[in-house]
């Protein structure tokens, strides 16, 4: 399956991986499937990992609430945690051939030069290089993590 799902009425769940690549100027062509779900405005940030985080207004709103409830005035992780999110954090609109640019620190951050992986993560998108994304995702250790997970009360 390569579309994108809503779970619920107004809840975005993006699915699937699509392979694409980076222009000169640092744009990415977002898949039309994910684009629909997106809307018009987006945020594009630092992720976890070593990718970029890609969320739909809605998405980003309830992101920024949550890390609004940190008590960042007395807690240094709180205020290291919310600055990763939100300093690199950019607004992001696409042209009318679906691309979004990716600004240059963020680029740099993910290590992102040519070839893109446009991972779609439930409730955002994961935007990955390929070098990256082929490092970190092998999945040849899923049985012990699906079996970690099931500590966090996660079972099939």
């Amino acid at each position: 399956m390569d579309n994108p799902i809503s779970a619920e009425a107004g809840d975005v769940m993006f699915m699937s991986e699509y392979r694409h690549t980076v222009d000169t100027k640092g744009r990415l062509i977002i898949p039309a499937k994910f684009r629909e779900e997106i809307g018009d405005q987006c945020y594009l940030t630092r992720g976890l990992d070593g990718c970029l985080f890609l969320f739909p207004e809605k998405e980003w709103e309830e992101f920024e609430g949550k890390l609004r409830q940190l008590p960042v005035t007395f807690n240094k992780d709180a205020r290291q945690f919310v600055r990763f999110f939100t300093t690199g954090a950019t607004n992001g609109q696409f042209d009318k051939q679906g691309r979004i640019l990716i600004p240059q620190t963020l680029r740099e951050f993910a290590d992102i030069r040519k070839e893109v992986v446009v991972a779609g993560s439930l409730n955002k998108l994961e935007i990955w290089s390929k070098e990256r994304w082929d490092a970190a995702n092998s999945f040849d250790n899923m049985e012990n993590i699906a079996s970690n997970l099931q500590d966090l009360g996660f079972n099939f």
